[in-house]
């Protein structure tokens, strides 16, 4: 005899559908469902914790404003992706001006992110963060985020152009600038430390 599955996952456009109706259920739903996602997009294309949370937070809240903006044509995950890009660069944005109105009163870096594992692993990835953070921000906003969609969540080349509402041949030329740009930094990085 064959068993029912265990969890059947209701459909974005049904969850959508009901949001869009004030339905508070389904609102967590799609919240529980893709905010690891929107984190990992926030974090990669900020390099700290706190504002990727509340870049999540802030992108949900417009998500669930303009349900009524959403057509459909991509998913809601893409939708929603994009929306946290978007906002993410925004903080990013703002950020960079409160560094330069803060700059001479001492304050440092932004913080790393914690680590729950092993504390020396935790210390070797910080080290390669900080050399790929590094290497990240000589890439101008643009091709940053499409190489984050591709390398962190493994978006393919056809939902990272739906994501982005961009050509899929757009998509191919930022990932290889992303990467030919990359790996000049890297490289730079690695004969600094030789010194």
């Amino acid at each position: 005899m064959l068993d029912a599955p265990s969890s059947v996952q209701t459909p974005d456009e049904i969850l959508v559908r009901r949001a869009r109706e004030r339905d508070a259920v389904a609102r967590e739903e799609l919240f529980q469902r893709y905010r690891e996602d929107a984190y990992r997009v926030a974090y990669r294309l900020l390099g700290h914790e706190q504002d990727a949370l509340d870049v999540v937070q802030e992108a949900l809240i417009k998500a669930f404003l303009g349900l009524g903006d959403f057509d459909g044509r991509s998913g809601f995950r893409y939708w929603l992706l994009r929306i946290v890009g978007n906002t993410a660069l925004d903080w990013g944005r703002r950020r960079i001006r409160r560094t330069i109105l803060n700059i001479g009163n001492g304050r440092s870096d932004l913080p790393e992110p914690a680590f729950h594992d092993d504390p020396a692993r935790g210390l070797h990835q910080q080290d390669l963060r900080r050399v790929l953070d590094k290497a990240l921000d000589h890439l101008s906003p643009k091709i940053r985020t499409t190489f984050v969609l591709f390398a962190e969540l493994g978006l393919s080349y056809k939902e990272i152009a739906e994501t982005q509402d961009i050509p899929i041949g757009t998509v191919m030329s930022r990932i290889n600038a992303a990467r030919e740009k990359l790996q000049q930094n890297l490289d730079w990085e690695k004969l600094k430390g030789l010194e």
